[in-house]
């Protein structure tokens, strides 16, 4: 695994949303700061915290002209069920293939009760106007990862 670093220029991705419809990256640079967050897996307990936290998070986020991508292996049907269980608020991108992962380092080996498997590793991504990334989030836990980010966007860390 070789996960993207700050300074580094963020891979342009096409990826269908939770509507199977496509999302360029490359149509937000220039425009807005993108938080791309990559989580394991739709309904999740643990992704589903973090990504309420995000939702309710969304006046912020806006007020500091950031856009929210979340990215998981899921199929869009299931994260069109996951967004409107849970009320996002925000795009939900489908890399079933881990393509998108394997660009910013973040698919590769992981241990759980005792197995090893190759998974999406929880990590996200402030990509900045210019196309770089000026901010890696690896030291969070899932229910306080919108406020890390917020911190960050504010400037306060």
């Amino acid at each position: 695994m070789n996960t993207l670093k700050v300074g580094d220029t963020a891979p342009l991705f096409t990826l269908q949303d939770e509507n199977d419809q496509p999302v360029k990256l490359a149509d937000y640079i220039g425009k807005q700061q993108v938080l791309v967050y990559f989580y394991p897996k739709a309904m999740t307990p643990g992704c589903t915290v973090q990504a309420q936290g995000l939702r309710d998070s969304k006046t912020e986020l806006q007020k500091l002209n950031t856009k929210v991508f979340g990215i998981s292996p899921d199929e869009p049907k299931r994260l069109a069920k996951f967004c409107q269980r849970d009320e996002l608020n925000f795009t939900l991108l489908s890399d079933v293939d881990h393509k998108v992962a394997d660009d910013f380092g973040v698919w590769g080996l992981k241990k759980f009760m005792g197995k090893e498997y190759d998974g999406i590793h929880r990590l996200s991504f402030l990509i900045g106007l210019d196309g770089k990334i000026s901010h890696v989030f690896n030291k969070f836990k899932t229910k306080n990862h919108h406020e890390v980010v917020l911190e960050v966007l504010n400037g306060q860390s």
